[in-house]
């Protein structure tokens, strides 16, 4: 625990009157986390409880050694939701200027998030006209505004062809040898072998945690959708 960014301790939620998330207990540390499983597993309710946004029936959830959602941790974690943050009639430059002065961040901050991201060609387009990709990489540079020290991303790359997946995660870790932890959200399994931990969740649980080679040596199989499918016969077993 003493290395952990994230630690969930009992952690239950129910929303119109179904348990979403059932006493889950973990602890997530440094690098890129993986967060895998089916649409409707509870994934986004586990990244609103951690970011605090997420009215919780019981439990707690520390993040930097501070209780999700306190205003310490305001400026320390960038969050990308599925949906999209940015204005489609602004450009990618006047977006992060708006959002920098929300959160109090220096001028100096925003061409530091479009060169994270790669943007400094489109930097003065406007949104609307931009690709699935890079709108995607223009979300991203608002996360990334005041260089937060963890990044929460679900399901950044939903929709995305192969090639600006891979640049997508080339990006995240990237960011991680700088310094940033990352949890990030997908239902797509291919994705497991980007990260380095890697939490396998259906209805609510977390079937597994670990490195995607312990999940898959322990499952006896070469792949992490053959690892989660094991996981769910032997939890119905």
């Amino acid at each position: 625990m003493m290395n952990s960014v994230i630690e969930v301790r009992g952690l239950t939620v129910v929303r119109g009157g179904r348990r979403v998330l059932d006493g889950l207990d973990l602890a997530i540390g440094p690098g890129v986390t993986g967060l895998l499983g089916p649409s409707g597993c509870g994934k986004s309710t586990l990244l609103r409880s951690v970011v605090g946004v997420q009215q919780v029936t019981s439990g707690d959830v520390l993040v930097l050694g501070e209780p999700a959602g306190s205003a310490p941790l305001r400026r320390r974690i960038g969050y990308v939701t599925q949906e999209s943050s940015v204005y489609d009639d602004l450009t990618v430059t006047e977006n992060l200027r708006f959002f920098a002065r929300v959160l109090g961040c220096p001028e100096s901050e925003v061409a530091k998030a479009v060169d994270a991201v790669d943007l400094g060609s489109h930097a003065d387009a406007v949104v609307g006209r931009l690709s699935g990709g890079q709108r995607s990489r223009a979300n991203l540079a608002v996360a990334l505004l005041g260089s937060p020290d963890l990044l929460i991303l679900d399901e950044p790359t939903v929709g995305l062809d192969p090639v600006l997946r891979r640049d997508l995660w080339e990006l995240f870790h990237g960011l991680a040898d700088a310094g940033a932890a990352l949890l990030v959200s997908s239902h797509v399994m291919d994705e497991a072998e980007r990260c380095d931990q890697l939490l396998l969740m259906r209805e609510g649980a977390i079937l597994a945690h670990d490195t995607p080679a312990v999940i898959k040596e322990r499952a006896g199989v070469a792949d992490v959708e053959s690892a989660f499918l094991a996981l769910v016969d032997r939890a119905a077993a």
